[in-house]
């Protein structure tokens, strides 16, 4: 196929951002309608031509469920219109926590979507701080894996905190904050926990010290807020100054809003990638727009996103 064009359109749940995808992008958003029969039965449909058009489909994966069931019938569909790459843009892929088989007879979910995406006809995802970096393994296909701290690092540049420590609020997470810290040549610790159940934290230690020092905490989800709060709770406790809390995607459910708020956080920034359920003057809301206009149209245009990551942005020594 010789200079496809290009289509970018959105699931019922990513609206309010593929919106602004399209406008950084420069083309405007496809027109596409899902129906809803009377039994909650959905069926999508492009309310344009896309035959021999790479086509963008941009769903995140929140609950409820349908929001999966929607992209991969988008996904089908394009196919059976014939466009000539579908490429499902995921900024949050949900059931990313479920990874792996941490105990006896249950599902492996992240694998399962991603061989649902498969099999519904995706040639390549473009998605963002996925849980754990190794379910791009789990796809046949190519995977663009787009990291928030490309987003994070200017916001924490401009904060100009003079004894900047970084946190990472579970062992899980010390990778992606050493990261950054060794971006800034910062200092690191780690508030280690122990869950009886989900959402549920029994016990947490602070391994490092705080003591004056402004620490930003740094996660790819925040849910209930819970980890959050005792996190800062405890850095408070033990000599920091202030405390704040990065987060890419805000599922915020449950009691999230009232736990950020009673919280000692300063603040707790985050991504679009969700939309927010209410406002709260504690939320920050960065916008992930830019940088998946820019992944899009570097897949379009097969160049590299190299230039996307935070390895690429290393200050000079």
């Amino acid at each position: 196929m010789m200079n496809p064009g290009i289509k970018i359109f959105s699931g019922s749940g990513s609206q309010y951002l593929a919106e602004q995808i399209a406008k950084k992008y420069g083309v405007p958003l496809g027109k596409s309608v899902t129906q809803k029969f009377s039994d909650g039965e959905i069926q999508p449909a492009f309310q344009e031509s896309i035959r021999g058009d790479m086509v963008f489909l941009i769903q995140s994966t929140f609950a409820p469920s349908e929001n999966i069931l929607e992209l991969l019938l988008m996904i089908d569909a394009a196919r059976r219109a014939s466009a000539y790459k579908v490429i499902a843009v995921i900024p949050y892929y949900g059931y990313a926590r479920q990874d792996r088989k941490d105990k006896p007879r249950v599902a492996i979910g992240s694998k399962l979507i991603a061989n649902m995406l498969e099999a519904a006809g995706a040639d390549r995802v473009i998605t963002m701080d996925l849980h754990a970096a190794q379910i791009q393994g789990y796809f046949e296909i190519p995977v663009d894996h787009l990291e928030s701290s490309s987003i994070f690092i200017p916001y924490i540049e401009s904060l100009k905190l003079e004894n900047l420590t970084f946190a990472a609020p579970d062992v899980g997470s010390a990778n992606r904050i050493r990261e950054i810290a060794s971006f800034f040549e910062a200092e690191m610790v780690i508030c280690d926990k122990h869950r009886k159940r989900a959402n549920e934290i029994a016990s947490m230690v602070v391994i490092g010290d705080v003591t004056d020092r402004d620490v930003v905490l740094i996660d790819d989800i925040c849910d209930t807020g819970g980890t959050l709060a005792k996190s800062a709770a405890l850095l408070k406790e033990k000599g920091a100054r202030s405390v704040r809390a990065l987060c890419t995607h805000p599922v915020l459910s449950g009691k999230a809003y009232e736990n950020i708020e009673n919280s000692v956080l300063e603040e707790l920034v985050v991504c679009d990638t969700i939309p927010l359920k209410s406002q709260s003057p504690k939320i920050k809301v960065l916008s992930v727009s830019d940088l998946f206009a820019v992944a899009i149209r570097n897949a379009f245009e097969n160049k590299s996103i190299t230039s996307l990551f935070m390895h690429a942005q290393r200050r000079n020594s």
